[in-house]
């Protein structure tokens, strides 16, 4: 479909990428990664030819289409509703609507032979482009990422950005172009239109290249990866976390290759040395040298980018209550946000805020931070709490005209010196020069971590942070990761990166009926509570309780009782099963370090092909094992 051969680009003397080639195929799913700055937006552009490659060619097929979501649409505004707007993306058939509607207003005060032959010619016409289906096809989209059916006739101008940024993506996936190219779609997204969004991509029929920091959402929906790096398009068959495994294995053949190689070039330049000026050996010398200088020399394992490295310090520890909210309520006007709810924040807590968008997750941030107060009830503060607020308006409130040492030196005050905050910005990636460029030329991965640099200096014991990982590569959202699980202190994060709430949460708040309630457990133990509850609450459960609670049949209950030990012997044989496959791959992975090998093209392509199947065969095992333990658990709660 495209066809990208020996691509150049560059930015002044900077290359992004160098003699580099790659092909989309149809229905390829593609996740696109790489550090901020390795020209991952960049390419998204080349593709859709709003940049000129400086050397290279990209070829498309003539019946290639793209749709391309970029952040650019946040500024598109429209005083048309907003599923009007979403149906621009059907161009041909909403001219031929209005030409129609046009032709019924005539007919109804001039009857005429031509108008009504017209008004056939073009409603077939509009019948033959399904343009009856249309708009129940907007509204599917559109509800599916987050919109109230009353919220379609509402203009897009009186929508915040991040809500409009959903009406674009709905009209874009509306117009099913043969190649989607999507650039941070979750970054607006909550949890459900985000598992929404999944699904459509997955049964899209089209090929998609996604820019995303969500491991999860690659996931679940890609199928292979393209790694910017190195100013190269390096492929992996498989998703993100295929990838990750993939890409050790690689760079550890590829390295050992490489010292292999290195000993041998030592062992040859050492006997030419020796023997080149001896007349017995000097021929063998000779031939030596032709055969050195015609290698073809391996390259050791790139560094890969830096990363961030820092740490939350707590200049004091705070008590042990953090915060209380007592029977708090909020409504906006006749919007209900809150019914009385409470809630407690412990010293050490950290706390995963999540559900839909709508719910008052944010408000209940700002409620804590004391930024807005409850309509009713009290927000108690405990004990030498020191908070520090990382929010989508801090990011805003950066002064666009200070530099970087300006802006972290207005929050310091004269606590630290210059030598202090360089260090500072160095483990936030500005070295040099960097510390002297403007927030307004910076990128909104930049602008974040200058914020997330801000905060840390406060040395606050509380952290209160709403979507702290938008904008950050994977990497940076991984050094985050790393500072929350060491952070000393308490923080209550909302977020919709399911990975970062995973890594991060000791306990998961969520808004239900308007009442805030609390899970004290981690990310995955809530999730799997949620479906056991869901499946409890389903119809088919509630009527297989109500059997239940009739006078026992001993012969089914004898047949359960069988049914469950027949189950469990299932439960034990997986149990072995992995332990087994674990222990295989193990000693495949032993087998892939050995010289003989990884030298042999051969037998690295058998051992390589064990080893897939042998992780292919636990994911499987583990699968298998989690059904079966699932369907033990449901028996048993009966």
């Amino acid at each position: 479909m495209i066809s990208i051969n020996n691509l150049s680009y560059l930015i002044g003397d900077r290359v992004l990428y160098e003699d580099a080639s790659i092909h989309i195929k149809p229905n390829d799913k593609i996740g696109l990664i790489g550090a901020n700055g390795t020209g991952k937006t960049t390419f998204l552009r080349l593709i859709t030819g709003d940049y000129p490659p400086s050397e290279g060619t990209i070829n498309k097929s003539k019946d290639c289409t793209i749709g391309y979501l970029n952040q650019d649409l946040l500024s598109y505004e429209s005083e048309k509703t907003i599923l009007d707007v979403t149906l621009e993306a059907f161009e041909e058939a909403q001219k031929l609507k209005h030409e129609i509607d046009d032709i019924l207003k005539k007919l109804e005060t001039e009857y005429t032979d031509e108008l009504v032959t017209s008004l056939t010619d073009k409603q077939e016409k509009f019948e033959a482009l399904d343009g009856y289906t249309h708009q129940s096809q907007a509204e599917e989209i559109l509800e599916g990422l987050g919109f109230k059916t009353a919220q379609l006739t509402v203009p897009l101008s009186e929508f915040s950005g991040g809500w409009r940024m959903r009406v674009m993506l709905a009209k874009i996936l509306l117009a099913k172009p043969s190649l989607l190219l999507l650039d941070e779609p979750t970054n607006h997204l909550d949890l459900p239109s985000i598992e929404w969004l999944e699904k459509y991509i997955k049964n899209y029929d089209g090929a998609i290249i996604i820019v995303s920091h969500d491991r999860y959402f690659l996931d679940n929906c890609i199928t292979k990866i393209v790694e910017i790096a190195h100013q190269m398009f390096n492929q992996y068959s498989g998703n993100y976390s295929f990838y990750l495994e993939e890409k050790v294995l690689r760079e550890e053949i590829q390295h050992n290759a490489y010292v292999n190689q290195q000993k041998k070039i030592q062992e040859t330049e050492a006997f030419i040395t020796k023997f080149k000026a001896k007349a017995t050996k000097a021929k063998q010398a000779q031939s030596r040298l032709k055969t050195l200088n015609k290698l073809d020399r391996l390259e050791d394992t790139a560094q890969d980018a830096a990363v961030m490295k820092f740490r939350f310090d707590v200049k004091k520890q705070a008590g042990k209550v953090i915060c209380q909210l007592n029977n708090i309520t909020k409504s906006y006007g006749d919007n209900l946000i809150f019914t009385p709810s409470e809630g407690v924040i412990k010293n050490g807590d950290k706390i995963a805020l999540i559900g839909a968008n709508g719910k008052g997750k944010s408000t209940l941030l700002r409620m804590v931070s004391e930024e807005e107060s409850p309509d009713d009830g009290t927000v108690e503060v405990g004990h030498n709490v020191h908070k520090g607020f990382f929010a989508q308006h801090q990011l805003e409130a950066l002064n666009l005209k200070s530099s970087l040492l300006e802006e972290l030196s207005y929050i310091s005050g004269s606590n630290k010196t210059e030598l202090e905050l360089r260090s500072l910005l160095g483990a936030f990636l500005f070295t040099n020069d960097d510390v002297d460029k403007k927030i307004s030329v910076l990128s909104g991965g930049e602008k974040s971590r200058v914020a997330l640099a801000k905060t840390l200096i406060e040395g606050a014991n509380f952290l209160l942070l709403d979507e702290p990982t938008n904008h950050l590569d994977i990497k940076s959202v991984g050094s985050l990761i790393k500072a929350l699980v060491d952070y000393q202190g308490t923080f209550i994060t909302v977020s919709h990166d399911r990975h970062f709430i995973k890594s991060v949460a000791n306990k998961i708040w969520f808004i239900e009926n308007h009442e805030l309630k609390e899970y004290p457990g981690s990310y995955d133990e809530f999730m799997h509570w949620m479906q056991k509850r869901k499946i409890q609450n389903s119809p088919s459960e509630k009527k297989i309780k109500k059997e239940n609670t009739k006078p026992r049949n001993d012969n089914n209950f004898k047949q359960s009782e069988k049914e469950t030990k027949k189950l469990k012997n299932s439960l034990s044989k997986a149990e072995k099963d992995v332990e087994t496959l674990e222990k295989q791959i193990l000693d495949s992975n032993s087998e892939l370090a050995k010289p003989e090998v990884y030298n042999d093209s051969e037998a690295l392509q058998k051992q390589t092909a064990i080893l897939k199947n042998q992780k292919e065969a636990l994911a499987k095992t583990e699968k298998e094992w989690e059904a079966v333990a699932l369907k033990i658990d449901q028996i048993e709660s009966v």
